[in-house]
């Protein structure tokens, strides 16, 4: 049988309420929402908190809002409803691609947007996207002096290693925040082996286009050992070079050089550095074509 080890339970009625109840039990007290990484890991006892702080009523965590070349999205937000939302899919393409291919629809019910970047799974699909996007955590706490605080971390510096989050012990992520730039256009392409298992390999990228050159861009890589799940040295090579077959084919081969992947029950190293090249490639064509129709809308 699996059966967790005894916890205490409370529900949070608000975010101070949430960080006041971290801060009182501390770091053995963990937040659950969607609960279907954290509960299995109970379950098998790889985890074993003292307390769970459930913050399922902070329906104020929930929402999606849409500013002036701002996406701002909050961390209990469930994945069904980021699929669900038209204004995500028209500004933010990959992320809707993201989604589509999370587990099943049962865990893309309960789960939370949160939940996955939190649990910062080298297989997660999120992660690689959100860091595409350049996007930002922003942090809520309570100080020593039980001053509450917001900070913010761009999500290329928020996973410090596997499992392993900039996110203290009394912290609670509340939002991502995704800027959205003109001319802009993003894809997620995934390779797994069923569908709705972890990523095998997997690449985001997110382009801005002014004319026929290439402003910014993003490329984010899953399962691959990618650093922070970003692939930089490629995104130096294309960035202020026009968006052809050529380019995203060498970004491709970089993005593959300096990944590390490992051999393990989901495919040798070989193979997924190649698929990390090949869907790097095929995902900046993604982009750059949802950003060229974008611009002639």
């Amino acid at each position: 049988m699996q059966v967790p080890a005894q916890f205490e339970y409370q529900r949070a009625t608000s975010v101070d309420h949430a960080i006041a109840l971290l801060t009182r039990h501390g770091p053995e007290s963990r937040v659950v929402a969607g609960g279907h990484s954290l509960i299995p890991m109970m379950k098998l006892r790889l985890a074993q908190p003292e307390m769970l702080v459930d913050i399922n009523d902070l329906a104020e965590l929930a929402s999606i809002d849409v500013q002036p070349g701002l996406l701002r999205l909050g961390a209990l937000l469930r994945h069904s409803e980021l699929l669900a939302s038209a204004e995500v899919g028209t500004l933010c393409p990959m992320l809707h691609d993201a989604e589509r291919v999370i587990a099943d629809p049962v865990v893309r019910n309960r789960g939370t947007v949160g939940g996955s970047v939190c649990q910062a799974d080298p297989s997660e699909d999120l992660s690689g996207a959100f860091c595409a996007l350049r996007a930002v955590a922003v942090i809520s706490g309570c100080s020593g002096t039980g001053a509450g605080y917001t900070r913010t971390v761009p999500m290329r510096e928020f996973f410090t290693g596997p499992y392993q989050t900039v996110v203290a012990d009394a912290e609670l992520l509340v939002e991502l925040q995704v800027p959205i730039l003109p001319g802009s256009g993003s894809a997620y392409l995934k390779v797994h082996r069923r569908s709705g298992d972890w990523a095998v390999a997997a690449a985001a990228a997110a382009l801005a286009l002014d004319g026929d050159t290439i402003t910014e861009v993003g490329i984010g890589l899953t399962a691959v050992g990618a650093r922070q799940f970003v692939a930089a040295e490629a995104e130096d090579a294309l960035r202020g070079r026009r968006p052809t077959p050529e380019a995203f084919a060498a970004a491709g081969r970089i993005a593959a050089e300096h990944c590390s992947p490992a051999d393990d029950q989901r495919g040798p190293a070989d193979y997924k550095r190649h698929l990390a090249g090949e869907l790097t490639r095929r995902a900046l064509e993604r982009a750059a074509a949802r950003a060229v129709r974008r611009a002639t809308r």
